[in-house]
């Protein structure tokens, strides 16, 4: 009996663990810091940095470029997928940009959407060597 249940135990234990491996290889593909050359609205594009700081499935950080540095609010992943919203303030108003991305080795394909806008717009974040 005893047997049977050191054996469970360690059972449970391994199952924890490897669990928890894929949280962990996760949080380790995204954290750092990322670039990109992101589309603008005149057809330029803008040089653009990620921080990204990950704690099991949630993601936080900054995004910096020509309007400084702005929180990253709402982050997640999930498997090989972020997501997240940045607001800016332009011109006195408030734009949310919602951003969902998917993770494959040291690049990040984006997909960029703005509230209240129909359009989307995409780009790939590179991991900064």
């Amino acid at each position: 009996m005893k047997l049977r249940i050191s054996l469970l135990r360690a059972v449970l234990a391994a199952a924890l663990v490897s669990s928890s491996l894929p949280l962990q290889a996760a949080d380790a593909a995204v954290a750092g810091k990322w670039t990109a050359q992101v589309p603008g609205r005149d057809g330029q594009t803008r040089d653009v940095t990620f921080n990204f700081k990950t704690a099991g499935d949630t993601l936080t950080g900054t995004m910096s470029g020509r309007q400084g540095d702005v929180e990253i609010a709402n982050g997640k992943l999930k498997g090989d997928e972020v997501s997240f919203d940045v607001t800016m303030t332009m011109q006195g108003s408030a734009m949310k940009m919602t951003y969902k991305g998917k993770v494959a080795g040291d690049e990040i394909k984006f997909t960029r959407h703005r509230e209240g806008s129909d359009r989307t717009s995409e780009f790939t974040a590179h991991r900064a060597k």
